[in-house]
């Protein structure tokens, strides 16, 4: 099978499209073009692909000629934008849309009568479980993932400041929004927190072992439960997490809930910090739970025959 796998704004790096999807099919024997911004984000493309430069936020015209590019001879095309669906060149194989967790109900109502759609219902989120990450530690917690004003950045600031008198240093991993870079850097130049930008996933969570937790801190427009969560469960750590993360903590008994306050989040890592059986039953109790549930290479494979069967593409001429 041939697929053409597309971005106008993800980084080229991103774990669920390059390091889940795209390396699942490339496993598989499948060839794949991606379309991605590689020059803004200065990513070489990997070894095995076919690499389409386009710019971040393309124009539709734009875009619509490196997906044109892209599907000259794909049996599939799986797009990550919703705008690209708006940028789909008119001759093109079955298309597939993979929603994220940014999509509306609208939205995804009107992609599905007209293409794949992929939720969590159909592909689940997951992760790369460590096999014997170390236990949580109690000088350093973590917070993996885009900053940016909904996502607690303000209050991430502010208990950097708190937790510094605790000997506790927090460590951000991720890009920010425009917004938030100013307030990051000064917050790094004065000695509060060590704010890291984008580092690639694999990378991410290796940095992420052996913290006294990891944190996943939303407001109420965030509606799904972060990725990130998954990340500190299979590493092993504990989980503070807002109530978008209820759900996944709740069932593991792997962490704490608080409101997005700064006092709350606080006196959850102090509590963590003075209690170390405490933090290490709660690491260890998420990550038997990743491993059971969310460890990607057990879903890679059906991902993948979805992959051929939305391609329509018969084991015959998979075979063949």
């Amino acid at each position: 099978m041939r697929a053409c796998v597309a971005t106008t704004v993800h980084h080229p790096e991103d774990a669920r499209i390059m390091h889940r999807q795209i390396r699942a099919l490339l496993d598989a024997g499948h060839e794949v073009t991606y379309v991605a911004p590689f020059t803004y984000f200065n990513v070489t493309p990997a070894m095995g692909l076919t690499p389409i430069d386009v710019a971040r936020h393309a124009t539709y015209g734009r875009a619509r000629g490196a997906l044109r590019r892209g599907v000259r001879d794909a049996d599939l095309l799986i797009v990550h934008d919703h705008r690209l669906l708006h940028a789909l060149p008119h001759r093109r194989p079955p298309v597939v849309w993979d929603s994220r967790d940014e999509a509306t109900p609208r939205q995804l109502a009107r992609a599905g009568r007209r293409h794949q759609v992929i939720t969590p219902a159909v592909v689940p989120e997951a992760t790369q479980v460590s096999d014997r990450p170390p236990p949580p530690g109690d000088t350093r917690v973590v917070h993996i993932g885009r900053l940016s004003a909904e996502r607690g950045v303000s209050e991430l600031i502010g208990l950097a400041g708190r937790l510094a008198s605790y000997g506790i240093r927090l460590d951000l991993i991720g890009a920010a929004t425009r917004e938030a870079r100013p307030l990051l850097r000064d917050a790094q130049r004065v000695g509060l927190l060590d704010w890291f930008g984008y580092v690639p996933n694999r990378h991410a969570l290796r940095m992420a072992e052996g913290a006294l937790a990891g944190l996943s801190l939303a407001d109420d427009t965030v509606r799904t439960p972060p990725t990130k969560i998954m990340d500190y469960m299979g590493r092993g750590l504990p989980v503070i997490t807002t109530p978008q993360g209820a759900s996944l903590v709740e069932e593991a008994g792997c962490g704490v809930v608080v409101p997005l306050d700064v006092d709350a989040v606080l006196n959850a890592v102090l509590d963590l910090k003075e209690n170390p059986v405490r933090r290490a039953e709660l690491g260890a109790l998420g990550h038997a739970q990743a491993r059971l549930r969310h460890h990607w290479p057990d879903h890679a494979e059906d991902f993948v025959r979805r992959a051929e069967s939305w391609a329509g593409l018969t084991a015959h001429a998979l075979a063949v």
